[in-house]
């Protein structure tokens, strides 16, 4: 397995990671499902926090209207795949990584554009993982083609975050966040998710 670390990662996932997700697809894809719906609601949450930022309610409607399609196109593999759209329990990642928030103004917009940027890196490599790796060539190339929207929106976040904070206070703030993420996934979690 690759062991490159994508921009913004301290680490890269784990074989262990890798062995698990593929023998634990339907649960993936399921999730999957999920993540992609929340990552649609991160994006309105934002414009609904910070409405008067046109630059920004622009560039995040087109974030929360892709992933929206995507959360489509991942329904439509689940019914391929004769499973039931449904909840499943979180892993700890996103409840860690909103932990690590500052509440107060405006460190608070720093940290959301930031965290939503290491989401989305993660998203990206895992994706990419699971394109290089599934047994199923139609699933993976499914993969495949959503790596470089991952790629956009982990960019598109971080463009935001330096369009509005000094470079030097972004890049710090962006280690701390990065070491706090790896700290997450450091111990895998035991139930099968994108983000576990």
């Amino acid at each position: 397995m690759a062991t490159a670390t994508i921009k913004f990662l301290k680490t890269p996932t784990s074989e262990a990671w890798v062995e698990q997700a593929l023998a634990n697809l339907d649960v993936i894809l399921l999730d999957h499902a999920q993540c992609e719906r929340k990552a649609a609601g991160v994006a309105i949450s934002l414009i609904n926090r910070y409405p008067s930022d046109a630059e920004l309610v622009k560039a995040l409607t087109a974030i929360a209207q892709e992933e929206l399609a995507h959360f489509a196109q991942v329904n439509q593999w689940l019914e391929r795949r004769q499973i039931s759209l449904g909840p499943l329990p979180p892993p700890p990642y996103g409840a860690g990584l909103r932990q690590q928030v500052r509440a107060a103004e405006p460190h608070r917009q720093l940290d959301l554009l930031l965290v939503s940027a290491l989401i989305e890196a993660r998203s990206h490599e895992r994706l990419g993982l699971l394109g290089q790796h599934c047994p199923d060539p139609d699933l993976a190339q499914f993969y495949r083609s959503l790596m470089a929207s991952e790629a956009r929106h982990y960019g598109i976040y971080w463009v935001l975050a330096t369009g509005r904070f000094p470079q030097a206070a972004v890049e710090a703030r962006l280690a701390e966040l990065a070491a706090a993420e790896s700290e997450i996934l450091a111990r895998l979690h035991p139930q099968p998710r994108i983000h576990s």
